[in-house]
């Protein structure tokens, strides 16, 4: 009996993260990302990714990790009192059998295309009309297109840039854009038009990934490399 009792629960920990899962999708994120991240919230894991941002960053999916974070912890507990005391008697398999019921019914209403629609225009109303633009994932904000990027770009020792005017970098008609740079402490923004790039500058950039690639093509090889000398001195970084 208890063993039934222990599968019957896996059952309900397997539904709540393929409802989670599914929810997660539809406020935009990828499927493999909101599969990884409901499970490693649920397990309590707390890998630090970068997709783990586009959690944090967005008011209804932190909504949701809420949730299973809480549903794991409370998971973890059943579970060890399950396999140390081998519960009581009474193991509930009723109950737990109707929630599982209850979970099989929502799993198939989330993921039913007809449901799908209207949970994601609802979530999306909620994103647009209780929350500023600025409380809003970048991505959903800034990234127009698939190609659209935010880079950060060093300008190292033998760049071609130094001593250029921040907007003489980009050529005319570029999907190109300087959000600001970087020198030292200080953030320039303001002044970029009459700025002239230093050595060990920091770019800010959007626009599209291709056209920043090749802008700064030697800038980024110049960073992988120095990325590549930082892990073989530090093996522990790599």
């Amino acid at each position: 009996m208890n063993l039934l009792f222990m599968l019957l629960y896996l059952i309900i920990i397997v539904l709540v993260i393929e409802i989670s899962v599914t929810l997660m999708k539809l406020t935009g994120l990828k499927t493999t990302v909101a599969r990884f991240q409901v499970i490693s919230m649920l397990t309590g894991t707390g890998f630090t990714t970068d997709e783990s941002k586009s959690i944090i960053d967005h008011p209804v999916r932190r909504k949701i990790s809420m949730f299973l974070i809480l549903f794991g912890a409370f998971s973890l507990a059943v579970i060890i009192s399950s396999i140390s005391t081998l519960l009581t008697d009474d193991l509930r398999l009723m109950e737990l059998s109707i929630i599982i019921g209850i979970l099989l019914v929502l799993t198939v209403l989330v993921k039913a295309p007809f449901l799908n629609n209207r949970i994601s225009n609802k979530l999306k109303s909620e994103m647009y009309n209780h929350y500023e633009l600025w409380e809003h994932p970048i991505e959903e904000v800034l990234f127009l297109e698939d190609e659209d990027v935010v880079m950060e770009i060093d300008i190292y020792e033998d760049s071609e840039f130094i001593e250029v005017k921040a907007f003489d970098v980009i050529s005319h008609g570029a999907d190109i854009n300087i959000l600001f740079i970087e020198s030292g402490e200080v953030k320039i923004r303001k002044e970029l038009y009459e700025y002239k790039i230093k050595l060990g500058d920091n770019l800010f950039l959007y626009g599209n990934k291709k056209e920043i690639e090749e802008t700064f093509s030697k800038e980024i090889e110049a960073m992988k490399k120095k990325k590549v000398h930082r892990s073989e001195k530090n093996p522990s970084l790599s």
